[in-house]
């Protein structure tokens, strides 16, 4: 008999030991129960091992490994969307008609046959019919430049091209690229590919320009964007993403909230490398105050070390300067993990005291420790705590009903504090409060989730951010939805070869997914920059006064 049919067994004779009257025999039901438990995770953990020592030995021979398929959705899934949705309060949703949207650009009659009426027939109107069409085509302009010359002064005059006209291709055609690579998720020889079957005359060379270079305007749009968006909220949110550059592994930072969603291509993905970006382009400065040396001891920086750096108490330094410090005090080669939790305490703590460039005070993330302690305050995601919950497999059907049991407990809290969020309470804050203490102090006789429980607990504070700034969401969806559309795009373009492909990739991405935000549209709006019309109001400025409102 398999492992499968002896499952099916033991739930069958639906073994509950909290209904067992003999405390000795509920006991040892309990005890075999996490035996079971312990040996079925230790042995899935022991055939991942082994497979992986095949697929070694496989690959030292030459030949392949096994296949990486994955398992059912059904199986695999750790979301909670179901859960989450039955609990989120309904929102009154009002008609959203495309017709409505619509811009009539050409209007016909269709008539009818006089010859086929009767006599008595009455006009009663019309029938609006609307059919929705594009026009793709070629459309080559020559322009005759007018030249006079006048021979009393020398010199000659030239009429002058339109503002709109910069190079050999028109603002059209270039938004057109543009929009098919930036908005589409087109690749550039695809792109290529269309345009010749369209008729345009073009090289891919030149298209690659086109997406890669002159950009100036638009990376200064997107300096705007990121700084306004810091600036609409009280919190901000962040997650990150893998990225290719020429070869190299990479990542992709990506920090939003409901305005924007700002992206930035880095080498690393540490707390030096995110506080760069929060920066601003401004130049890092190191200050030895007393946050500083509160973040060294919560490093592990050992007070031997703190109290050598005493003598630059409230010194700040640049970037160049602090190197020289450290070089003299903790040669790389030697202190090497000493030396960067020092720069990152004194990095943090010189970040804090700025006040030319908005300083985020909430981050909210998932608990990854690249994300810590760079704000004053953080804020958990609740649907990335609850995948802990989703990936713990108990075989034992009684451990089965006990963790279903808690879920369902765990989203009903969670619906609370959603109907909290949209009517703010003190007394209902103290309320969850206090339910959080009793919800994940449950004990159920089964370890794994017991330690998931007490691990949730230990975040009570970020979690239960919301309940001190309830504007802050509940979940990182906003930066993982961002974080996707990055994947997509490299699913199409596996990676970028140049420091000006990546900027120009992080740059319109953050024009897009923010015109996405604010309901405006990033074809239109690349045209008008392109065109040099500049007739829409900046993203930026439209940031500004939709935060203003709300």
């Amino acid at each position: 008999m398999n492992l499968e049919a002896h499952l099916q067994n033991l739930a069958s004779l639906n073994i509950n030991p909290d209904e067992v009257e003999n405390e000795q025999h509920a006991k040892a039901f309990n005890s075999l129960f996490a035996i079971v438990e312990i040996l079925s995770k230790e042995n899935i953990a022991q055939k991942e091992q082994i497979q992986m020592l095949r697929d070694e030995i496989n690959l030292l021979k030459g030949e392949q490994t096994k296949p990486n398929i994955r398992g059912s959705k059904k199986k695999d899934d750790i979301s909670s969307e179901q859960e989450r949705n039955q609990r989120k309060p309904q929102k009154n949703r009002e008609s959203n008609s495309r017709i409505d949207k619509i811009e009539i650009h050409q209007t016909e009659t269709c008539k009818v046959d006089m010859s086929t009426l009767p006599e008595d027939a009455v006009f009663k109107g019309y029938s609006p019919i609307v059919i929705r069409d594009i026009i793709v085509k070629p459309w080559n302009t020559k322009y005759l430049i007018e030249h006079f010359y006048s021979p009393s002064e020398g010199k000659t005059y030239r009429g002058k091209l339109p503002d709109s006209v910069n190079g050999e291709f028109g603002s059209r055609l270039i938004t057109f690229i543009l929009t098919l690579y930036h908005v589409a998720n087109t690749s550039e020889p695809k792109i290529h590919e269309c345009l010749e079957s369209i008729g345009i005359l073009i090289s891919k060379s030149t298209i690659s320009r086109i997406i890669t270079e002159n950009n100036d305007l638009f990376h200064e749009e997107k300096a705007e964007i990121f700084q306004a968006g810091l600036n609409s909220t009280a919190y901000q949110q962040i997650d990150d993403t893998s990225a290719r550059v020429n070869g190299s592994n990479c990542y992709t930072q990506i920090i939003c909230n409901q305005y924007y969603a700002a992206y930035f291509t880095v080498p690393n993905k540490n707390r030096e490398t995110i506080l760069d970006i929060l920066l601003c382009r401004n130049e890092k400065t190191y200050f030895f105050n007393e946050e500083a040396f509160e973040l060294m001891e919560t490093f592990n920086v050992s007070k031997i070390w703190i109290e050598r750096l005493s003598s630059f108490k409230d010194k700040i330094y640049n970037k160049e300067e602090m190197n020289r410090k450290m070089n003299y005090s903790f040669p790389p080669d030697r202190y090497k993990t000493i030396r960067t939790r020092i720069l990152e305490a004194c990095s943090i703590a010189s970040y804090h005291q700025m006040t030319n460039i908005p300083v985020v005070n909430i981050l909210l993330s998932d608990d990854a420790p690249q994300f810590r302690k760079l704000t004053y305050q953080h804020a958990y995601c609740w649907i990335h705590d609850g995948r802990n919950y989703k990936k713990l497999r108990p075989v034992v059907p009684y451990y089965q009903e006990k963790l279903k049991a808690f879920l369902d407990k765990y989203w009903d809290y969670y619906g609370k504090l959603c109907e909290f969020k949209i009517k703010p309470d003190s007394e209902v804050a103290e309320q969850l409060d206090a339910e959080f203490d009793q919800l994940f102090s449950t004990k159920t006789g089964y370890d794994q989730l017991e330690e998931r429980i007490s691990k949730t607990k230990e975040k009570k504070k970020s979690l239960l951010m919301v309940l001190r700034v309830p504007e802050i969401p509940l979940h990182n969806n906003a930066a993982e939805l961002a974080a996707r559309a990055k994947v997509r795009k490299r699913d199409v373009s596996l990676q970028t070869v140049t420091e000006k492909g990546t900027k120009a990739n992080d740059t319109f991405m953050t024009i897009v997914q923010t015109a996405k935000k604010l309901s405006v549209s990033a074809c239109a709006y690349i045209y008008d920059r392109v065109s040099n019309k500049f007739e829409m109001t900046s993203l930026a400025q439209l940031i500004r006064e939709k935060s203003t409102l709300n």
